[in-house]
């Protein structure tokens, strides 16, 4: 895997290079989660693909549909 390399400026920002933003498709306004691993800094651009990706990931008896109906349900009370 050949590697890159960015500088992080004084006010914490980091860029991305191009051949990178290309390929994961990253436009300006990307959403990007930031977690650890290991001593690792991972970034998962959150992008309509990755979005996708997820469809399912809950398995077929998941109750997350039935708690966000709900959670609504007690907003429209307030």
């Amino acid at each position: 895997m050949p590697r890159e390399f960015a500088t992080i400026t004084t006010k914490g920002q980091l860029v991305i290079p191009a051949r990178l933003r290309r390929k994961y498709a990253l436009k300006k306004g990307t959403r990007v989660a930031i977690g650890e691993d290991n001593g690792r800094l991972i970034l998962q651009p959150i992008t309509p693909a990755f979005i996708r990706s997820l469809q399912g990931s809950l398995g077929k008896d998941s109750r997350v549909l039935d708690i966000l109906y709900a959670e609504r349900r007690r907003e429209r009370k307030l």
